[in-house]
């Protein structure tokens, strides 16, 4: 349970824990109805990798109903996992332990890092199984079906405005509701009438003007929230449109992940063949996804106009609040320069190379230094990806036929697999040495930049001790510790698969701190510890373990989300 999550529904912590973790599984594993609850499922549309795809719709989630919490916002209740809907398709509309416990704790860890979120209030998981093929390679095995509670004032999404959409000239697929232009009109009303009432009240008389403040706000709300995940260097890995929080929120959690070491061009999904949703590519992706929001809404709101909309507001609100965040994470809080947006830049790619006094600059360099990436962890990093045998047909496929290899392939993707083997082989060559030597230069280099940068801060004001220390709180509360990378996310998951729910309990209390200085130790019941130490060993016997605010271990570059 995340009992900050379940507050907001008025559900204070208080009795014996072990009858209020039985009442909570009973009702939030769906086994028992909440008084007053409807269950429904949500129908909506989705582009997904580009294409349309037609009616989706909620295949493994059920909306329970709306409960108004203690502050008076409304809060939406749905269960994830808790079986087959009207949209389940040909699937069991099951979700299993391993992917509930990622959604669970990554929703909770986004909201405590300031970045828009939905909730997950509780993780129940039963002795149900049912069958997974993990990496879709012909393995299945039997995995644990596990249903999660998630809390958010709406789960509306840009896809739920594409059930209008009449037959799309690529796919030939439509919506379920062409044609019914009272439906969107109806949705409309709700959406702006229930979550941007200040919109609602100032264009009460022009439908027209009002949507087009509303498409406004979404569109600078979408390029904040992207803004927020380039910043923390997270990847969501599945951007579809309905994927697309119409009020502004993270939300569907799959096969995300927070990097390991920075890379512009990470790939968290191990099924986004072509990268479409690459890191550096999610900020464009949003954009694109709000074009697709923009035509779902005509004729409420003419193409013309929504489209200058997009184009004036996205690019300058994101760089704006990427700029803000970065300066506060540098420290940089007196002066905002031009030059700030190059000093960013350059110390993104000097990461990426190598994946203050100066009196001390030697000894601030050592602890750069063993955050940076071993020549070991670089091969890895830039190990080939497609086996020769295929780069070299794909290479001949290029130059004989074109229009075919346009079909299954990319320019752009056999490029980066030559520049992969380039990288790979040169680092065949290189020394433990050579790399130090190396990293050090890099970062001597953008270190006197910065220097040079907060030195301009200090020429500005006049109590220089007042500006350090606040300074250095700015940064302590923009650098976040701990977040929930994949190995820590695993450590909990194979646990808990064991049997010992206390690793998921003990990240979850790190991610409700994320900027704290020490890592919690807090035990969890003596008890629990007792029954579960032998599960609890044999899975830790797997994994060495290191704080969680170390750099990843090597093993970490194994794992494959899909």
């Amino acid at each position: 349970m995340s009992p900050p999550a379940l507050a907001l529904l008025g559900l204070a912590a208080g009795g014996p824990e072990a009858e209020r973790e039985e009442e909570a599984a009973l009702y939030f594993s769906g086994n028992r109805l909440l008084p007053g609850s409807e269950p429904a499922a949500h129908c909506y549309c989705g582009h997904q990798f580009g294409s349309f795809a037609g009616q989706l719709g909620d295949g493994a989630a059920i909306y329970l109903g709306e409960v108004r919490g203690p502050s008076g916002a409304r809060w939406e209740l749905q269960l994830k996992g808790a079986g087959i809907t009207p949209f389940s398709r040909q699937a069991d509309g099951r979700k299993v332990l391993r992917s509930s416990i990622r959604e669970f704790l990554c929703s909770e860890a986004m909201f405590h890092l300031g970045i828009p979120t939905t909730r997950a209030g509780t993780c129940v998981t039963s002795d149900s199984e049912v069958v997974r093929d993990v990496f879709y390679d012909g393995n299945p095995k039997k995995e644990r079906c596990t249903v999660v509670l998630r809390i958010a004032s709406t789960f509306i999404r840009f896809g739920s405005f594409e059930i209008f959409k009449p037959p799309d000239e690529y796919t030939g697929r439509k919506g379920p509701s062409v044609g019914r232009n009272d439906i969107r009109i109806q949705m409309l009303d709700y959406v702006i009438g229930t979550f941007y009432p200040e919109i609602q009240e100032a264009h009460a008389d022009n439908s027209i003007q009002r949507n087009a403040a509303f498409f406004k706000e979404i569109t600078k709300r979408t390029a904040r929230l992207v803004a927020e995940w380039q910043c923390v260097g997270f990847c969501h890995g599945v951007l579809n449109t309905d994927n697309m929080s119409i009020v502004g929120l993270t939300i569907d959690y799959g096969p995300f992940g927070f990097m390991d070491r920075y890379d512009p061009e990470h790939i968290c999904n191990g099924s986004d063949n072509m990268g479409r949703y690459a890191y550096n590519k999610q900020p464009e992706i949003c954009k694109w996804n709000l074009g697709k929001l923009a035509e779902a809404l005509v004729p409420e709101l003419p193409l013309e106009i929504s489209e200058l909309i997009l184009e004036e507001e996205y690019d300058a609100e994101f760089e704006k609040h990427y700029l803000q965040k970065m300066r506060k994470k540098l420290g940089l809080i007196q002066l905002e320069l031009e030059e700030d947006s190059k000093l960013v830049s350059e110390l993104l790619e000097t990461m990426h190379l190598t994946d203050t006094d100066p009196s001390r600059l030697e000894d601030f360099l050592e602890k750069l230094m063993s955050q940076c990436a071993s020549v070991e962890e670089l091969r890895v990093a830039f190990k080939p990806q497609m086996d020769p045998r295929q780069l070299s047909m794909m290479l001949m496929l290029a130059q004989s036929n074109p229009q075919l290899f346009a079909l299954i392939g990319t320019k752009a993707n056999i490029n980066k697999e030559l520049e992969r083997i380039e990288q790979f082989s040169k680092l065949q060559q290189l020394t433990a040495a050579d790399l130090l030597s190396r990293n050090k230069r890099h970062w001597t280099e953008w270190l006197e930049k910065y220097r040079g940068r907060l030195q301009k801060e200090i020429e500005s004001i006049s109590d220089v001790d007042g500006w350090n220390t606040e300074r250095v709180k700015v940064m302590n509360s923009n650098n976040p510790k701990y977040v929930l990378r994949n190995y820590i996310a695993q450590n909990a998951i194979e646990a808990a698969e064991n049997g010992d729910f206390s690793e998921v309990r003990k990240v979850l209390k790190l991610l409700e701190n994320p900027f704290q200085e020490t890592e919690d130790s807090t035990e969890v019941d003596a008890k629990e510890e007792e029954a579960t130490a032998a599960s609890a060993a044999c899975a830790q016997a797997t994994r060495s373990r290191l704080p969680y605010c170390s750099k990843p271990p090597l093993w970490a570059s194994e794992l494959c989300v899909t």
